[in-house]
């Protein structure tokens, strides 16, 4: 996602060497159930109130998205919501919103850009939304619905070294930690090292 929501910027597969893995028709459910959380795919109308969530978190989202270098503005939303409704896009990209009680809580996206027969996920919470696993339950059934699609075999999560909450995310998952990558720095905590978490299978169960 070149700007909002990308955790590391875009390459466009051709740059990478590889046809992307997804193929229209969308290879994903456009809606997950989770009982009191929803994800779905964001729609026009939700630019507003995603750009009242990334406000609302911007504290916590600045040290680590290279995406939150300033604050959000409406504009920005309406052009990521829009580019989100056109995957398989060039980029590779998608993105579910997590909804809680009618409400943007967070972002789960996903990635083509890893290497055939695989995708990456990243995800970001609320500031507020937290003690009740939304995050990891909402992480947790997309890595599911990716492991199902006939073409995926591995998912991926790509955090930094210095970011414990989002590895715990991929810990709780059962996640492996395949590999340290070393990388260039491109938000203000962000160390020189990134963590390769790997799933090779779904989640036994979701936590809550």
């Amino acid at each position: 996602m070149n700007g909002p929501h990308r955790e590391i910027r875009v390459r466009a597969a051709s740059r990478l060497g590889y046809r992307p893995t997804m193929a229209a028709p969308h290879p994903l459910p456009p809606r997950l159930d989770l009982g009191d959380v929803i994800l779905r795919r964001f729609r026009t109308e939700d630019a507003e109130e995603l750009r009242d969530a990334v406000a609302a978190s911007y504290d916590e989202l600045h040290p680590w998205m290279p995406w939150a270098s300033a604050p959000p503005n409406l504009e920005d939303q309406r052009e990521f919501i829009d580019r989100m409704s056109q995957w398989p896009s060039p980029g590779g990209s998608f993105a579910y919103g997590i909804f809680s009680a009618g409400k943007v809580s967070g972002v789960v996206g996903i990635e083509d850009r890893v290497g055939p027969g695989a995708l990456e996920i990243g995800y970001w919470r609320r500031t507020g939304a937290g003690g009740r696993g939304i995050v990891t339950r909402a992480a947790g059934a997309v890595t599911a619905e990716c492991l199902r699609l006939p073409a995926i075999g591995r998912v991926e999560i790509h955090c930094d070294a210095s970011n414990m909450a989002s590895a715990a995310v991929a810990r709780r998952l059962g996640y492996r930690l395949d590999r340290l990558e070393s990388r260039q720095p491109s938000a203000p905590s962000e160390s020189d090292v990134m963590q390769i978490w790997v799933a090779e299978t779904a989640p036994p169960h979701v936590p809550a």
